[in-house]
């Protein structure tokens, strides 16, 4: 079944200004000392996590730390903004029954100042069921373009390109960037997404459109907000980094050096752009490279980046940056490690606390979600039939839930030798121990993707298989086949085989089933076997998640998630980790 429906118009009554919301009394505006404190919050890769979960993360709690920090820096005369770096919706139930507005009506009684587009922005496709055109009058951006309408704050894609115009995307309430003020602060913010947003998401609903280059596109529009008078210009970034520590923030060695977001920064003149608000990874960062202060706060609403900046208002410019470890969202904290993270927490957890006040949930922020969360409420609480006696998660390189979700796709087709899946980032979340509910099982597979069977040979599959293990890190889920893989001199060589043992021929044909995403050209992982015109692909097809719980119903009973491997016989055995070099000894 497919769950988009309008969102109930009452709960998007709470529409805010953003530029109301944040300006200070008349009287706070010029302090003695000409100094503004600007507070830049950052947030990313929501994707439809407006709830708690055990006293963790929700936007109801997040409003909770904003109004400590609001208060802070009303009574010193400066400011908040709140910035998000995309990839608001897709996610929960939640959200995906509303094509995301629940998040927008959230997003508005929170006051964001600005959001960036990220990839998954484009996953619901045509406003109504159809999550991509069914008919020649059918929008491929019309859910898109109805959230950045009823959102009280602008959608940013300064890269996001329409190959017709050769320009900037040109739709309502979605801009290239836009100047706000603050404290009486000019502030710029510029939104751009990575460079492999459109091999991210379906092929069908981002037809038209390119990425143009972030750091080339940046430059263009920071110049030109500083021509108009900006103090400060802030990048809301749908392309990250990651790093693991936070004790100094110009100490990099814990940090990916070669992330898209550290490379953008250092392709930028030093000094045009002063904070990076960064996303698409759902790693963190707290950090200053090239002079940029960088934050990115994990995913699914469990945290906030925050910078301060110190700004004289009558020379225009940044005096002092102060910048902060990625917050955990917590109801209660361990009052040593603020974190509420049951792995990080050593003593008993008491009241949140921020800005030396309690942290309390937002009611108005609740009342703007409840709609939302009723209207999903007993699907997502529907048992599927099954219980799990252990946690089955998404490991690497051999992944018990990807083994466990490809066994449902072949199991779905009759006659099917083989089923793939891009199990790193298809699948979103891992499976709860415990009896198992539809929610769970929808939060694994949020995404509209629609189980298909296309024909290749053995040589074509090993072929999907050498170029991927050489070229990515990320893990192809499989079932039907044992994929062996061995260096030989600077070559690798693979042998396919059925569990059985026998190998697979290269003139063997094969069926294969795989998601309308890998059937499109989705994450690239079937672009070296793609026909001209592409696959031919069936009129009618059932979602994958569908098909995953009914495999499950049918499974029934008990399950740990070690059936779901067998030691010293995994499906993939390739030597060392993906991406893979072979050089002559």
């Amino acid at each position: 079944m497919n769950f988009k429906n309008a969102l109930t118009a009452g709960c998007l009554l709470l529409v805010v200004s953003a530029c109301t919301l944040f300006r200070p009394p008349a009287e706070r505006l010029t302090p003695a000392s000409g100094v503004a404190t600007l507070s830049i919050v950052g947030t990313n890769d929501l994707h439809g996590g407006i709830s708690a979960r055990d006293d963790r993360g929700g936007l109801a709690l997040l409003g909770g730390y904003l109004k400590n920090l609001r208060g802070a820096r009303t009574r010193d005369g400066g400011a908040v903004l709140l910035v998000d770096a995309g990839d608001m919706f897709q996610g929960t139930l939640e959200s995906n029954a509303t094509e995301g507005a629940s998040v927008v009506a959230a997003y508005n009684a929170l006051g964001y100042t600005a959001a960036a587009v990220g990839n998954h922005e484009f996953d619901f496709g045509p406003t109504g069921p159809a999550a991509t055109p069914r008919a020649p009058a059918d929008d491929p951006r019309g859910a898109l373009k109805a959230r950045a309408a009823e959102a009280a704050f602008p959608f940013l894609a300064a890269n996001l390109v329409d190959v017709a115009s050769g320009r900037a995307v040109d739709w309502p309430n979605v801009k290239p960037a836009v100047l706000v003020e603050a404290a009486g602060v000019k502030v710029g913010i510029i939104g751009v997404m990575t460079r492999e947003a459109l091999t991210a998401t379906i092929r069908a609903n981002v037809g038209g459109l390119s990425v143009a280059p972030l750091a080339q596109t940046i430059r263009g529009h920071a110049t030109a907000l500083r021509t108009q008078g900006a103090a400060v210009v802030v990048v809301a970034a749908h392309a990250g980094g990651r790093c693991l520590n936070f004790d100094r923030p110009e100490d990099l060695s814990s940090c990916e050096s070669s992330s898209e977001i550290f490379s953008v920064a250092r392709e930028l003149p030093r000094g045009l752009v002063d904070v990076i608000v960064a996303g698409h990874t759902h790693a963190a960062v707290g950090h200053q490279v090239e002079g940029i202060a960088i934050i990115e706060a994990l995913s699914g609403g469990r945290a906030f980046g925050r910078v301060d900046l110190d700004v004289d208002r009558l020379a225009n410019h940044v005096t002092t940056r102060r910048m902060f470890a990625p917050r955990q969202i917590c109801a209660r904290e361990d009052p040593t490690t603020r974190t509420c993270d049951p792995a990080a927490t050593a003593g008993t957890l008491v009241q949140a606390e921020y800005e030396n006040a309690p942290v309390m949930p937002d009611a108005a922020i609740d009342l703007a979600l409840a709609p939302a969360l009723e209207q999903v409420r007993a699907l997502k609480a529907r048992p599927v039939g099954i219980v799990l006696d252990t946690p089955v998660r998404r490991l690497e390189p051999d992944s018990p839930l990807g083994n466990l979700f490809t066994d449902a796709l072949l199991a779905s087709v009759a006659g099917a030798d083989v089923a793939l899946h891009n199990s790193s980032g298809g699948l979103r979340a891992d499976l709860p121990q415990g009896p198992l509910t539809y929610g769970s099982v929808y939060e694994v597979m949020p995404f509209d993707n629609l189980v298909v069977p296309i024909q290749m040979t053995g040589r074509q599959l090993r072929q999907v298989f050498a170029t991927h293990l050489q070229r990515s890190s990320r893990v192809i889920g499989f079932s039907g086949i044992r994929v062996r893989a061995q260096c030989s001199g600077e070559a690798l060589e693979l042998v396919l085989m059925r569990p059985s043992g026998t190998p697979i021929s290269d003139d063997e044909p094969l069926v294969v089933v795989v998601s309308d995403f890998l059937a499109t050209g989705g994450d690239g992982i079937l672009a070296p076997i793609i026909p001209p015109g592409g696959f031919p692909l069936p009129d009618t097809a059932a979602l994958a998640r569908d098909v995953f719980a009914d495999y499950l119903n049918r499974l029934g009973g008990h399950l740990r998630q070690e059936d779901l491997l067998e030691p010293g016989n995994s499906r993939l055995s390739v030597p060392g980790a993906p991406p893979i070099r072979c050089s002559t000894p």
